[in-house]
This record gives C-alpha cells, sequence and structure tokens, in this order.
C-alpha cells in the first residue's frame, strides 16, 4: 500500500493527513511538494490537505489547481488512483474539474471551527465502506469557504448517482443540499470539507474519521 501527500505552500494539515495514512496503511507515505511534474510509480492513494494553499489568493484553491503536480494527480485519478481532498483539498479539486461545483464563502461569513454532526448519504463507496448507511458521525470542521454549490442540473445528477458520500445534519456553511462530501462519476475521488484526520484516535475526541481511511484501505486491497 504506497500512498502521498500533496504540499502547496499554505498547507497546514498536511501532517495530520500523513499520520492518518501511516496509521490505516502501516507506511509512511510520500510528501510531494507541489512543483513536482510527475508521481512517484505506484500510488494507490494521493490525499490533498486541508490549509490555506496560496494564502487562499484569488480565491481558495484557485492558484494550487494551476501547480504542475495537479496535471498528475489528474492524470492519476483517470487511472482509478484512490484521490481524496479534505478543505483546502477539496477546493482544490473542483478547481481542476476532478469534482463538480464550487466552494464559497460560508453563509454568515464567519470561519467556523468545530465539530459537526454528518450523516453518511452513500455507504457503499471505496471511502466510506466502514460506516453504515445514514450513520451519524461527529467530524470537525475548520475552514472560511466550505458552502459547497452547483447549479439544479449537477445537484440531481449528484443525488440521483449517489454522489453525495456526507450530508451535514446542523447548519454549519450553507452548502446546498446540506452536502458535505462529494464523489465523482467513477467514485475513485472524494472531496469533502470537513476533516477525518482530526478524529482517528480517542484522544482526539472520536475516531469516527479513522474508519474513511481503514476502509479505503481495505476496497484498495480488495
Amino acid at each position: 500500500m504506497k500512498s502521498a501527500v500533496i504540499v502547496f505552500p499554505g498547507s497546514n494539515c498536511d501532517r495530520d493527513m500523513a499520520m492518518a495514512l501511516e496509521l490505516a496503511t502501516g507506511r509512511v507515505p510520500e510528501m510531494i511538494w507541489h512543483r513536482e511534474a510527475e508521481l512517484p510509480d505506484g500510488l494507490d492513494i494521493i490525499a490533498i490537505p486541508g490549509g490555506f494553499s496560496y494564502g487562499d489568493y484569488l480565491r481558495s484553491g484557485a492558484m494550487a489547481a494551476q501547480s504542475p503536480v495537479m496535471r498528475a494527480v489528474v492524470r492519476a485519478a483517470g487511472r482509478g488512483v484512490s484521490v481524496l481532498g479534505v478543505c483546502n483539498g477539496f477546493q482544490v479539486l473542483t478547481e481542476v474539474g476532478l469534482l463538480p461545483g464550487v466552494l464559497m464563502r460560508n453563509a454568515g461569513i464567519n470561519f467556523v471551527c468545530r465539530d459537526v454532526s454528518l450523516s453518511v448519504a452513500n455507504s457503499q463507496s471505496i471511502f466510506t465502506s466502514r460506516y453504515e448507511q445514514d450513520e451519524l458521525l461527529t467530524i470537525p470542521v475548520a475552514h472560511h469557504d466550505g458552502n459547497y454549490f452547483a447549479d439544479r442540473a449537477t445537484l440531481d445528477r449528484l443525488e440521483g448517482e449517489g454522489r453525495v458520500a456526507f450530508r451535514y445534519q446542523e447548519q454549519v456553511n450553507g452548502s446546498v443540499n446540506d452536502i458535505a462530501g462529494i464523489l465523482n462519476a467513477e467514485g475513485n475521488v472524494l472531496g469533502m470539507m470537513p476533516h477525518p484526520e482530526r478524529m482517528i484516535e480517542a484522544a482526539h475526541g472520536g475516531t469516527d474519521g479513522l474508519r474513511l481511511f481503514e476502509g479505503l484501505v481495505g476496497r484498495v486491497l480488495a
């Protein structure tokens, strides 16, 4: 099992993501700087962590989407490699077109940093197989631009194809349809605003996030 974490100027959750992947895979992930044009051979999982890539200048994730490494990530996703984007990583995945929609400024403008309640909207994906359908989870959020929006046709497609992975159970940021995480059409790319890597040990307040990584590893190895 070989994984990698993409690191941009301003990434601040890259070490947390690396620890979560190491705990789930038993192997230290490779840390890939954003200027790399190619990825190591044989990657099974690529993670794009949270933070403030390029200081969120222009808009969140817009500049990171132009980094050379993201062209390699898009190619890897096209080959079926599993790609997980969390918070700023979710924003980057929408900017490169691997996921539809946009992440706008939170409704109410304020930065939100606290634990939130989520439900599992699709337990059949490679990322959510360790959860029960409609199970309630507690996962922290920390973002200023997590207000997910897509046009009606895109929302209908996401809902109809079961591509909403997680849904907020409370008002957090104004996201349409309470969407907290979505999948691509092939199911190998997940973007989500909550931080599963911050809920992997009892000392964090729970382990609801750990099962995402364990489930992903289990499905990749299957």
